[in-house]
């Protein structure tokens, strides 16, 4: 089987004349003076030139004398003597009121005659691909720049959210101190410990520049909200939380810290009825996989035999419900452990043991 040979023999001039002439990228053949021998009508029609004046021109003198660039002058020379080699170069033309983006490829070809040298230059523009990547970087810059505008303003608003929320409990907390009915001053107890919940959670948002709440922070700071209004005397009663470290959105957060809220304030309303009795209050949090479990467990006098349902159990089984999550009461032996428990299984925690 014969093997096919290339020929390397040097093009003649007139098949290099021929290849210009009809190529569709605008090209231009050059002797060593840097003299048009040929031009493409590609290059003519993109950068409005006469054909019949192009071929016999020098390059520098075409059109009005905008090609007529150092650099380019520096690049031709550079491309004749063989010094240099570049595939692309990149420059601005000034052509009457526009500019445009160029890449010039130059290469030096050599012929049958010997001596005889010519320079063949391609021209690319890339104006309009070069605008295109400058709207989208623009474009890009202007997005982050919103975003950052967005996440200042929110962060804003959470922190005078926040201060609201904390002015209406002060007013719901300076109003049960006035009012005259025990019952009264409960329901006003317990609405300022619901605000002090959402309060906290604002507090937090305001410090991030996202939408997650980092629970750890968040449920025990509502612990120590909850026990400073609540408890008299710390040495007696403690609240211990036990947090996985781990973030939740907004909105399961703040389903998950009213349910605290309603947990822990039933627990020491109910759990502790002799003003002389010590005890502890555990609030845990734990995650396996999907699945969670929140709990708050007393060491209290247990549940009584026929358990009253009031507006916190019911705040605790709807929070529950749009949490597609369970509640389970039990016996903690002593006291009595609340479980809130979402997914397929029960995420392993150690309420029970420590109590």
């Amino acid at each position: 089987m014969e093997l096919f040979t290339p020929d390397l023999t040097p093009m003649p001039i007139d098949l290099g004349l021929a290849l210009v002439l009809c190529s569709s990228t605008p090209l231009i053949l050059l002797d060593a003076r840097f003299v048009v021998q040929a031009a493409s009508a590609t290059f003519c029609e993109a950068f409005g030139l006469d054909p019949d004046t192009v071929t016999g021109s020098e390059l520098f003198a075409l059109g009005a004398g905008e090609w007529n660039l150092p650099k380019l002058r520096s690049l031709m020379n550079a491309t004749l003597t063989g010094s240099a080699a570049i595939p692309e170069y990149e420059l601005d033309f000034v052509q009457g009121a526009n500019v445009r983006h160029l890449v010039i490829n130059a290469q030096r070809l050599g012929f049958a005659e010997p001596g005889d040298v010519r320079l063949v230059l391609a021209v690319s523009d890339m104006t309009a691909a070069r605008n295109a990547a400058r709207q989208n970087e623009d474009l890009a810059r202007e997005k982050d720049d919103l975003v950052r505008t967005k996440q200042v303003l929110l962060q804003e608003l959470q922190h005078r959210v926040a201060n609201s929320l904390q002015i209406i409990a002060s007013v719901l907390m300076q109003s049960a101190r006035k009012v005259q009915s025990e019952e009264a001053r409960t329901h006003l107890n317990d609405a300022h410990h619901r605000v002090m919940s959402i309060a906290t959670l604002q507090r937090q948002l305001a410090e991030k520049a996202t939408g997650a709440v980092a629970l750890r922070p968040y449920i025990t700071d509502l612990c120590a909200s909850i026990g400073a209004s609540m408890i008299a005397d710390t040495s007696r009663i403690t609240i211990t939380p036990t947090i996985v470290d781990t973030e939740a959105s907004s909105d399961v957060s703040v389903s998950l810290g009213l349910i605290v809220t309603e947990l822990i304030i039933n627990a020491l309303k109910h759990a502790f009825p002799d003003k002389l009795q010590s005890g502890k209050v555990l609030v845990d949090y734990a995650v396996d996989g999907p699945a969670w479990t929140l709990s708050v467990a007393d060491d209290g006098v247990g549940r009584p035999a026929k358990p009253e349902l009031g507006l916190g159990t019911g705040i605790v089984e709807a929070l529950a419900k749009q949490l597609q999550a369970i509640v389970e009461i039990s016996d903690a032996n002593p006291g009595t452990l609340v479980a809130v428990i979402h997914g397929g299984g029960r995420a392993q925690s150690d309420t029970r043991s420590v109590l």
